[in-house]
């Protein structure tokens, strides 16, 4: 039996996988689901105005989130390094986050209720089994609105808005806004009248 070394299964992730969850090293990857999601149905158990919630979230995530507001119910299957937050990222409640592939959110990133970000994706012939990853970076001061899903590999630009509902399938420019399903351009946003 092969051996392998422990975050072996995250290497593969980072390298867009495939992985198949058949193969032992993929058991590291099923605990830290589990532990995830633990921690985000205890934190959804508290009362919105009890902070005690913001713990739970900081043990998944495994940093201090005095820079970081998340309103529950909130859902992320993977913590640790699978998320990176900038200073001051807001996301709004119902937010589920499928962040095995990676995401990173830049400065002052706000996300409205009900966001989808999905960085894992299965194999069109080999569903059950093969994964593939692709990581979602949000820069600085983008605004992601509601109920907007984001598919694996895409980066949205700094200052880029994107309208409710929308399904965002490739990348987003600095400073443009789109909208629809596949989110397309629709204008670009003047950057000498963006402010922090």
């Amino acid at each position: 039996m092969v051996e392998y070394s422990k975050g072996y299964v995250y290497e593969l992730m980072d390298q867009g996988g495939p992985t198949d969850n058949r193969e032992p090293y993929f058991k590291e990857a099923v605990d830290e689901m589990m532990r995830a999601r633990t921690l985000c149905a205890k934190a959804n158990q508290a009362m919105p105005d009890d902070p005690s919630y913001v713990g739970y979230l900081e043990e998944l995530f495994g940093r201090k989130l005095d820079d970081v507001r998340i309103l529950t119910p909130f859902t992320c299957d993977f913590g640790g390094g699978r998320v990176k937050f900038g200073k001051s990222v807001f996301i709004n409640h119902s937010a589920i986050l499928s962040a095995s592939g990676g995401i990173e959110f830049g400065d002052n990133v706000q996300v409205a209720p009900g966001a989808r970000i999905a960085t894992i994706n299965h194999d069109f012939n080999a569903r059950h089994s093969i994964y593939t990853y692709g990581k979602v970076t949000i820069k600085k001061n983008a605004w992601i609105g509601m109920n907007v899903t984001i598919c694996p590999g895409v980066t949205i630009g700094e200052y880029a808005v994107i309208g409710a509902g929308a399904v965002v399938t490739k990348d987003i420019p600095d400073y443009a806004v789109a909208v629809g399903s596949p989110a397309k351009v629709i204008k670009m946003l003047d950057p000498s009248e963006q402010q922090e």
